[in-house]
């Protein structure tokens, strides 16, 4: 508790520069993270935010 009274100038700075990078951080990281497609007429589109493998390997078994 003495420790937490003599470092809470230094301990609470820290959080004061930490928290508003954080919060500018995440803005940054979903504007990002937008996905678009774009299709024709009489098309069918399939859109996967990740890997997609299409068959199987011997790996998968």
């Amino acid at each position: 508790m003495e420790w937490l009274e003599e470092n809470k100038d230094w301990l609470f700075s820290g959080v004061a520069i930490a928290l508003p990078l954080a919060i500018v951080g995440w803005f940054i990281s979903s504007r990002k993270n937008r996905q678009t497609q774009k299709g024709g007429d009489n098309s069918t589109n399939i859109q996967v935010g990740g890997n997609f493998k299409i068959g199987s390997s011997k790996d998968d078994e």
